[in-house]
Formats: structure tokens, sequence, C-alpha cells
């Protein structure tokens, strides 16, 4: 959460430096797991967690701080349409700092075929999960997409495709939902059932 840079104890540029140093060692070697920078992005439907305002001041951090030094990609939240409006026009100014070819993918999305089409004239792909696929709007917006510039995601447990969802019927899956773990505290590392 983006609260994280206000809220740690060394200090918002120590805890930056510290995402940076552990991206670098994700990249080291031939089988570097870091790939992308992220999840990070805009909701502006879950403000109680973090203000606008900060949103927006640490996701220009992440992309200018983290993922251009890094030559990263992005993996990108964006929920509403006002928090998409402010992402495009954030990536706009920071375009040339992402990877020319693949600057990342916005993830669970669930926007307007506008801003989808916007985000995809700059490069970036569009994920899509069962939050896609809420409203019969959503199913439109989804048709309309070039199909390779579609990504299909889980984001499991937390945007199944629901039997309320507009689109439950036009997606088969062979997988029962799964109940969401409680979160056991940064840094723990727990086994078995929580």
């Amino acid at each position: 959460r983006c609260g994280e840079f206000n809220d740690a104890v060394e200090g918002a540029s120590e805890y930056l430096a510290s995402l940076l140093a552990v991206a670098h060692a994700g990249r080291e070697g031939d089988n570097g797991f870091c790939v992308a920078v992220g999840e990070c992005g805009l909701d502006y439907d879950r403000l109680q967690f973090c203000s606008k305002e900060v949103q927006l001041q640490y996701l220009e951090v992440q992309i200018t701080e983290l993922a251009a030094p890094l030559g990263l990609p992005l993996f990108l939240h964006c929920r509403t349409s006002e928090a998409a409006t402010d992402l495009l026009e954030l990536l706009a100014k920071h375009r040339a700092l992402l990877p020319s070819t693949s600057p990342g993918v916005v993830h669970s999305f669930d926007g307007s075929l506008e801003d989808a089409q916007r985000f995809i004239e700059m490069g970036f792909d569009i994920g899509i999960n069962g939050c896609s696929l809420k409203t019969a709007q959503n199913l439109e917006v989804i048709q309309k997409l070039p199909r390779d510039r579609i990504l299909l995601e889980t984001d499991a447990p937390w945007c199944a495709i629901k039997p309320t969802h507009a689109g439950h019927g036009h997606v088969r899956s062979t997988w029962n939902d799964v109940k969401k773990t409680r979160e056991v505290g940064r840094g723990k590392v727990c086994e078995g059932p929580v």
C-alpha cells in the first residue's frame, strides 16, 4: 500500500532505497525473478487506505525512481475513471523513462474503451480478470480491444468470476474459489493454513 512510504520507520527515502536494493538483487544472474515494478497505481475507490495525493506522489516516485533506473515495465492498478485520467497524465509525462516496446500492463481493467485505447496507444497491455467482467458494459469494452493486447489474469482469490458477473456465462474454469488468507505481517513466514 502506498502508505508504506510514509509509515516506514526509516523514512520514505530509505524505504525506496530498500525497494530498489531488493529489485536489483532480484535481477541478478541468469534466473533473475524481478521482471516488473508493481503492483502500483491509483485506486480512488479505496481512499480510506491512502489519499489521492499520496497515491499520486508515490506512484510518480515508483515510476521515476524504481521502474526507470531498473529499466523495467510497470504492473499497474487503476480503479475509477478519475484515476485513469490521472494515470494517463502521469504515464504520458514519464513515458520516455519506460521501456519503449513494452512499458507494462494495466491490470484488472474495468474502465472505458477510450481509456483502454489511450493506454494501448502508449504501448501498455490490458489485463482482464473477474473484476473486468462484472457488467455488460465491461464486456462490450473488452470485445472491442485488440486480442493481442489483452492479458488474461486470475488475480486470485480477489477477482474471481462470480455468478453475479455479466461475464460468468462466457468463462469456464475448473478450479474452485479459495478463501482469502489473513495477512500475517510484513516479512513474516507462515506455514500451513492461516
